[in-house]
């Protein structure tokens, strides 16, 4: 069984690297951790009074694991979750933040479940999700992994400069779309000209 820590190792290894995509509302980012989480976290990592890029270089992988499951896991209250949600929900929260644990809320409304969609995961949410589960935690993994796909879907669509996250440039499916799916069970995939379809107003 999977442990957080190795959750997290697999989230910095899909997040690669230093980047800083001017298209990218998170800036500056390296492992996934974006130079915004380290301004609020204090993190000085060369000592020189100012958190910029050369902090956002410098953090290591096993900083980014340790944020990660910190505040990224832990703090917001993930393990009080269905087990089968953590690594999707946890993915998402790092990728998304909050808005990982509102897709959650907004699917268990679409459900019948009556729940806040507030980001937090409180005593309603943890006791909802578990009813949720009970028929099948596949299925609700399965469920959550299809709503986030359509998030990004939505975002993409409402912003053209973050199309090349969900399409890639060969017009395939982009990162934001195979990292969805990856939580997805295979029969759930979108076939290429499904994906097509989905894409074809994108131009």
């Amino acid at each position: 069984m999977q442990t957080v820590r190795d959750i997290a190792t697999e989230i910095v290894a899909r997040e690669g690297g230093f980047v800083d995509d001017p298209d990218d509302p998170g800036g500056a980012t390296n492992y996934g951790v974006t130079i915004h989480t380290m301004r609020r976290l204090g993190l000085d990592l060369t000592g020189d009074g100012q958190i910029d890029t050369r902090d956002v270089r410098a953090l290591s992988k096993q900083q980014a694991i340790d944020i990660f499951v910190r505040h990224y896991f832990e703090k917001p209250r993930i393990s009080e979750l269905p087990v089968v949600l953590h690594a999707s929900v946890f993915d998402m929260y790092v990728n998304a933040g909050s808005q990982a644990v509102k897709i959650l809320q907004r699917l268990l409304r679409e459900m019948g479940f009556d729940v806040a969609v507030d980001g937090v995961i409180g005593p309603q949410t943890t006791r909802v999700c578990a009813q949720a589960a009970l028929p099948g935690e596949l299925a609700l993994r399965d469920a959550y992994g299809v709503a986030r796909r359509n998030y990004y879907f939505r975002l993409a669509d409402r912003r053209p400069a973050s199309r090349k996250y969900a399409r890639s440039r060969a017009g395939g499916k982009g990162g934001w779309i195979k990292r969805a799916e990856e939580f997805l069970s295979s029969k759930y995939h979108l076939s290429e000209a499904q994906f097509q379809e989905r894409v074809a107003a994108w131009g």
